[in-house]
């Protein structure tokens, strides 16, 4: 009874906003410009933004497209929570989603079935559009600032404790640029049983099933 497109995202019609049960992807990243007239003239300066970069369409417009209580799950380059120029980007998800769960991802997590090595994080949403204010966490989710190495991190890693890793170390990124690099010396196994054990303490505490399911006790 699944319904299949291969279409572009920027195809989804308007009509079908505040409908999906969940999206999920591992999206593009880059600064190609997506063709949506919605966004691109759109009078939210967030959109106008994100219609210039595809990764920040792609978060905007998956949370469009969440039913109230629906899920958004990303797995996307580190630049989206670490440019300090994003921040508008991320306020406007926090405006409308709840932050169920953030995940910084070792860089050795596709070096086993992709041969590279890059950084990249899990972003776990949930849309309410009548949440009234943010969150520590989430107030932290859209801030940007220096590590002690001059290099921009999101704040909510500050403390490493949101980071899937046993090792780190001060190196460059595919680009070139000062980065910091975190691996896990267990591999993918290890990887797995670490993040599984966010994942449920983030599910279990973060996740609102009242309003997923249609009961709006926010």
């Amino acid at each position: 009874e699944s319904t299949i497109r291969i279409s572009g995202f920027e195809e989804i019609s308007e009509k079908e906003q505040n409908s999906f049960d969940v999206i999920a992807s591992n999206i593009p990243f880059g600064d190609t410009s997506v063709f949506d007239l919605s966004y691109s003239r759109s009078k939210d300066s967030a959109k106008v933004q994100a219609s210039r970069s595809i990764h920040n369409y792609f978060f905007l417009k998956g949370a469009d497209m969440l039913r109230e209580g629906g899920l958004l799950a990303y797995i996307t380059s580190q630049g989206i929570l670490n440019s300090p120029k994003n921040e508008p980007i991320r306020r406007a998800l926090m405006q409308d989603n709840n932050l169920v769960s953030v995940v910084r991802l070792p860089n050795n997590l596709f070096t086993d079935y992709a041969g590279t090595e890059v950084g990249s994080d899990l972003i776990i949403l949930q849309k309410n559009t009548d949440k009234q204010i943010l969150t520590q966490a989430e107030e932290m989710f859209c801030q940007s600032s220096l590590t002690e190495h001059n290099i921009p991190s999101n704040t909510f890693f500050e403390d490493r404790t949101r980071i899937v890793h046993t090792d780190q170390m001060l190196d460059t990124d595919p680009y070139g640029r000062p980065a910091l690099i975190y691996t896990h010396r267990d591999g993918v196994e290890g990887i797995a049983k670490d993040l599984k054990q966010m994942l449920s303490e983030d599910f279990s505490n973060m996740l609102n099933m009242g309003l997923y399911t249609g009961e709006r006790n926010n």
